[in-house]
């Protein structure tokens, strides 16, 4: 596929954009850092308006970009930071709701063509939800074009009332460890033994210990294969406010679950596993899911959201909230070597057949070329 340009016409200077991020989002986050890659290769200026801890963690100017450190807040301050980072940018882009209002409120009175890139919908309940959907209609009217990286965030954002609102396709970087066999693996095997995991099955949850990740669910799920021989361990990582509840439903029940906290490698845990576990009320493109695929791992995962469309067949599916029905997945698994190879090939096949990171670059290029070169007189 040829580059789109990625220069204005007529010998005008490159194309000057300021990407917008809140930094609490790792698929948000590491999908900035491949556009980000991608438009400086192709001569596009790059600002990245982010936290600072985010610049550290992805390196946004390691790839070329320049960043801007912009709290998340929507404060005053961070929005006139934000307005300045913008000031004679061609075309701003942010990712996220909260990062889109933010970005609204810093672009009011400017004719700058604004995008926006909904990765993922905002769970919240009560009061709360009522001021999500509030946001999300002014973010929604206020973009020119927004992006939705599943077909109900498409169709989220036609009913909040976008003018134009397009599935986009969104790729992560490959991982570091790859699904095919180039001999044992050195780290696997230390990586078990680390967990506790040495002669018996290591399953692998990955995210934020938040409500709408389902891992209540899990924990009773948990219970029910206390009685399988090896016990499996269950490895949960990341952190959040259901950690000292989530504990304490440990420790009472002796659940045989380890809360580990962050993980600073993902590639390496899933190396590691023997099932991989998306239990969330809701997901768009599941990072966990994607990298699962990627490295050839069995993947468990709730039939919500893009993942059916995400994964195919290539992932043991089931309903959200159906702790029965998730262990019955988990011991189908483990007692059928065969199938789990299967799951495997076609996990691998699946995620062949994703968009790459130079066909998501060149998507978004082209509508932002659409967006910023002139118009020819009707």
């Amino acid at each position: 596929m040829s580059p789109v340009s990625s220069t204005a016409p007529h010998g005008q200077s490159p194309l000057r954009t300021v990407q917008v991020l809140g930094g609490g989002n790792a698929g948000s986050s590491a999908h900035v850092r491949s556009l980000a890659a991608g438009l400086v290769a192709r001569g596009v200026r790059v600002t990245v308006c982010a936290p600072a801890e985010a610049d550290r963690a992805y390196d946004f100017t390691g790839v070329g970009a320049d960043h801007v450190h912009v709290p998340r807040s929507s404060d005053p301050a961070s929005v006139a930071a934000l307005r300045a980072a913008c000031t004679d940018a061609d075309l701003v882009h942010a990712h996220g709701l909260h990062a889109s209002f933010r970005t609204v409120l810093a672009l009011a009175g400017r004719r700058t063509p604004f995008v926006v890139t909904w990765h993922d919908r905002v769970q919240a309940e009560g009061a709360r939800a009522h001021l999500v959907r509030l946001l999300e209609r002014r973010v929604a009217r206020a973009a020119a074009v927004v992006l939705g990286t599943s077909s109900d965030l498409v169709d989220l954002a036609r009913r909040a009332g976008a003018r134009d609102a397009r599935l986009a396709g969104v790729s992560l970087p490959r991982p570091r460890r790859s699904a095919e066999p180039v001999g044992p693996d050195p780290v696997r095997p230390k990586v078990r033994a680390e967990l506790g995991a040495l002669g018996r099955p290591l399953l692998v949850a990955v995210g934020s210990l938040d409500r709408h990740r389902g891992y209540d669910v899990l924990l009773d799920a948990a219970r029910a294969w206390r009685g399988l021989d090896p016990l499996p361990l269950l490895v949960i990582a990341g952190e959040g406010p259901l950690r000292g509840e989530l504990t304490r439903r440990i420790e009472d029940e002796e659940l045989p679950v380890r809360l580990i906290g962050r993980s600073e490698d993902t590639d390496e845990l899933l190396g590691a596993a023997d099932i991989a576990l998306v239990c969330s009320s809701w997901e768009s493109r599941s990072v966990l899911a994607q990298e699962a695929l990627h490295a050839g791992v069995p993947l468990v995962a709730t039939a919500v959201g893009g993942i059916p469309d995400l994964v195919g067949d290539a992932a043991e599916l089931v309903p959200y909230g159906d702790p029965e029905a998730l262990a019955a997945a988990v011991v189908r698994l483990l007692g059928d070597p065969e199938h789990c190879e299967r799951l495997r090939d076609k996990g691998v096949r699946q995620a062949a057949g994703w968009p790459t990171e130079d066909e998501t670059v060149t998507q978004v290029l082209s509508v932002y070329d659409e967006l910023t070169q002139p118009r020819p007189m009707a």
